[in-house]
């Protein structure tokens, strides 16, 4: 088995956050983001805000049902930045990712563990990562959740299974999210802003720097505890 190449996982975020800040001035100056998607984001924005002072509910409901279902989460989080900036963007999808991430785990603990628990059993990425839990604790939540080798909420699911305790598992979530969350809803705040150049410019940086400082941690853990993780694709 091969181990994770921390290097190539490394240098994956940084090209990400290029690509993503080359994209979005792109279709600022061009107008090409006013052109495609202005009136659909309008609309959601809308629809929305509709709901006030609901609105961040129907946000955090939309988004845990999302989670729940699969969905991919970075354009929910984007969405946030768009409908209500980039700081309470961030903290209404901080509070519905923690519900989500509880949500699943406790639903694979206690309702339907026998369903998940036979995909679980078959599941290779599962039995190596349970191992690992019983071997290193938390500290194999937190790095398979800042190196996403399979789709975040089937880990969430899946870390039910295992003799992880919740607060832990919680808390280990909840910090290893809030990383993501800031880049993509600041990301979010830029498509969407009406200010000047240099605000969002300033978004761009924000949420570039966080993703490019996420790929740090699990290499940091990795060598100072000197955790040997194999490859879980």
């Amino acid at each position: 088995m091969k181990k994770i190449n921390l290097s190539s996982e490394r240098i994956k975020p940084v090209i990400i956050s290029v690509l993503i800040i080359v994209c979005v001035i792109t279709m600022k100056v061009f107008g090409i983001y006013d052109y495609i998607s202005m009136d659909n984001i309008e609309n959601l924005q809308t629809w929305i805000k509709s709901f006030e002072p609901l609105g961040p509910i129907v946000y955090i409901f939309i988004f845990i049902v999302g989670c729940l279902l699969f969905l991919p989460a970075p354009p929910l989080v984007i969405l946030a930045g768009l409908v209500f900036g980039p700081l309470m963007g961030t903290l209404w999808t901080a509070l519905a990712a923690i519900i989500a991430d509880a949500t699943a785990f406790l639903v694979a603990r206690y309702a339907a563990r026998d369903m998940i628990a036979k995909w679980a059993n078959e599941n290779k990425s599962f039995k190596r990562i349970d191992e690992g839990v019983k071997k290193e604790g938390w500290r194999i939540l937190m790095i398979t959740r800042l190196i996403p080798v399979f789709p975040y909420m089937i880990q969430s699911y899946a870390y039910g299974l295992t003799n992880i305790q919740f607060s832990s598992y919680i808390l280990v979530s909840w910090i290893c999210t809030i990383p993501g969350i800031i880049a993509f809803t600041f990301m979010g705040g830029a498509i969407g802003s009406d200010g000047s150049a240099m605000k969002i410019f300033m978004y761009l940086a924000i949420g570039a720097i966080v993703f490019m400082g996420i790929s740090l941690i699990p290499r940091y853990v990795v060598k100072k505890k000197g955790i040997n993780m194999y490859e879980l694709e």
